[in-house]
């Protein structure tokens, strides 16, 4: 794979239009997959893809994520097989647990083992989309299916912590981190990948690392936008734990420090990001989702980070 076609661009849809538009405008620059970023609340991206895949030819579309619990796995393969007739081969389901905080007061669904259902919920969804059959009798899922076809998309998964990682080696097409540092997937989710993978055997997949951009020259001005985005994060015990083996513990009333930010977020002008960027790919990940520290000029800043991964 080029540089170019190991960068991704990742968003959470403002609304359908406004998606349709941007993913319009990245496929245009050249860009190789866009990710849709799907809050539990918010707008059915798998839906909006539905949408995106007649109106674009080439670009790859995924989700990250898309949260699992909130419909059953058969469900989403009905979904799929849909998409994958009208655009072939374009699609990468990333799926994951969503958060405690939503899940249990909006939802009303059980949240004490999210990973152990994960892995339930992967024993259904897989096999089905990747033979078109599947008979499993768990805990949380009990199913006996048989498709007409298989849609042979890959699915990963959302990975934070050292069993994510390995549960992504051990049973998926791929792992998505977010926000966690370089240094980290390097030391952590890595190795807890590859892990997985041996103890199955069978090869490792892709890990595909989140990093933020900001397009900007102003340093001070985009950590301060970047620690704004970064407080509700912050405020999460799980992301509080990963910071923390890190290397980047919080302070005190779960202040963001600089030195965090400064390993999460590329910036400067287009050389400066280009350089950033390639340096993250050369660390491990074999993939990047990139997505937008928030601005004044958001297009603008689209606009910038397109041009930048259509030259790489």
């Amino acid at each position: 794979m080029t540089v170019q076609e190991r960068i991704g661009f990742g968003f959470v849809p403002a609304d359908a239009r406004q998606a349709l538009d941007l993913i319009g405008r990245a496929e245009a620059a050249g860009v190789n997959t866009v990710w849709t970023v799907m809050p539990a609340l918010n707008r059915d991206t798998l839906t909006l893809f539905g949408a995106a895949a007649i109106q674009t030819e080439r670009i790859k579309l995924g989700t990250a994520i898309v949260p699992a619990f909130t419909r059953h796995p058969l469900a989403l393969v009905t979904q799929l097989l849909t998409l994958e007739d009208l655009a072939p081969g374009r699609l990468r389901l990333g799926i994951g647990t969503s958060h405690q905080r939503t899940m249990i007061p909006a939802y009303g669904l059980p949240f004490e083992r999210p990973l152990t259902q994960l892995r339930e919920y992967l024993g259904v969804l897989r096999p089905a989309l990747q033979e078109g059959t599947v008979s499993f009798a768990g805990e949380f899922y009990r199913v006996e299916a048989k498709f007409a076809v298989a849609p042979k998309t890959p699915v990963l998964i959302s990975t934070l912590r050292e069993n994510a990682f390995e549960l992504a080696g051990e049973m998926t097409d791929g792992a998505i981190t977010w926000l966690c540092p370089i240094e980290y997937i390097a030391a952590v989710g890595k190795p807890a990948l590859e892990r997985g993978a041996r103890t199955a055997g069978r090869p490792v997949p892709p890990l595909v690392a989140h990093v933020l951009v900001a397009p900007r020259t102003d340093r001070e001005a985009v950590r301060t936008a970047a620690r704004g985005m970064l407080g509700y994060y912050a405020a999460a015990t799980f992301y509080q734990r990963m910071f923390a083996a890190a290397g980047f513990p919080l302070g005190e009333r779960n202040a963001v420090p600089d030195a965090l930010i400064d390993a999460l977020v590329v910036s400067g002008d287009d050389r400066a990001v280009a350089d950033g960027l390639r340096q993250r790919l050369d660390r491990g990940p074999d993939e990047l989702l990139l997505s937008l520290v928030p601005s004044d000029d958001p297009r603008t800043d689209e606009e910038a980070l397109f041009r930048i991964v259509g030259s790489l």
